[in-house]
């Protein structure tokens, strides 16, 4: 999806080949030549699919990112070469990937942990149905319409944002609480801490999706107190990909299924190097009929 969306690319051609390389083989000493040679082969299938989209780009009305990056650098009098094009482009692909994956575990985690939420949510979602046997077709419009579910995947990005930081690169020397930033420096911003700690939100510690509700918006008192997406100018070039994916995530299981977690307990949490629990997210789906359960169980690890 997102290399659809993001990339206008279409990888069935050269999909197979490029899985293939990624395949490990298990000769001693060979690791190192593996991932230089699946690099290889990636990159050059990924060189013919940017040069087919770099061919219909001139009759194409959709634009995506690829094509809003390729005008950026026309603007500027820059001419990206096939190199950085691929980079870039393998760069969104894995991006996208993992921490959209990452974020969709821990939405379900945090619905599995707090009962009362999911049954909120589903309640907002009845809301949307005429009748019991009612499924309504769900549109960007209606998606956007779920107040509440906005708040509950804001406060899952927020509790358990994907990506522990980023970097920025210092473009002027300045000074921050008594210290000099030269110019040139490579310096990181933690979300997390940023999250844990920013006077903007009460009882940090908790997961508590009303606090983005619009009586409370804690983080409408400062706009840098909320950053799971980076902020400014660099901020990530998904971020709208992915609230609907995780929205749309959400409606479906909250729909079709009650969650139970298939093991005693609940996983621990790891951060590096990105947030995922330890030994996967063990789950029990329960099939539901327009809000009726079934007896069919099916279990999956997340």
């Amino acid at each position: 999806i997102a290399v659809r969306v993001l990339l206008g690319l279409h990888l069935e051609d050269g999909l197979r080949k490029v899985r293939m390389s990624l395949v490990p083989i298990f000769l001693p000493q060979a690791k190192s030549h593996i991932g230089i040679r699946a690099r290889e082969i990636l990159h050059s299938a990924m060189e013919k699919i940017i040069e087919e989209k770099l061919k219909k780009q001139q009759t194409s009305d959709y634009c995506d990112a690829f094509d809003y990056m390729l005008s950026s650098a026309k603007e500027d009098d820059y001419e990206l070469t096939m190199q950085e094009l691929k980079e870039t482009a393998v760069e969104l692909i894995f991006a996208a990937h993992s921490t959209t994956g990452s974020a969709s575990t821990s939405l379900i985690l945090q619905l599995l942990r707090h009962s009362d939420v999911s049954e909120r949510t589903r309640a907002e979602l009845e809301k949307g149905r005429r009748s019991r046997t009612h499924v309504p077709y769900l549109s960007l419009e209606k998606l956007n319409q779920l107040s509440y579910l906005d708040c509950v995947v804001r406060e899952v990005l927020r509790f358990l944002p994907p990506v522990s930081g980023g970097y920025r690169t210092v473009l002027q020397t300045f000074e921050l609480n008594g210290y000099q930033i030269p110019k040139g420096w490579s310096i990181m911003y933690s979300i997390r801490d940023t999250h844990e700690t920013a006077e903007a939100y009460q009882n940090p510690e908790l997961f508590d999706p009303d606090r983005f509700c619009t009586d409370r918006n804690e983080s409408k008192t400062d706009r840098f107190s909320y950053v799971p997406f980076g902020g400014g100018v660099r901020r990530c070039i998904g971020r709208e990909l992915a609230l609907i994916v995780l929205k749309t995530l959400a409606v479906e299981l909250l729909a079709t299924v009650d969650c139970t977690l298939a093991t005693e307990t609940y996983p621990r949490m790891q951060t590096v190097p990105i947030v995922h629990p330890v030994n996967g997210l063990h789950v029990f789906f329960n099939y539901r009929t327009h809000g009726v359960e079934r007896n069919r169980r099916e279990s999956t690890h997340i």
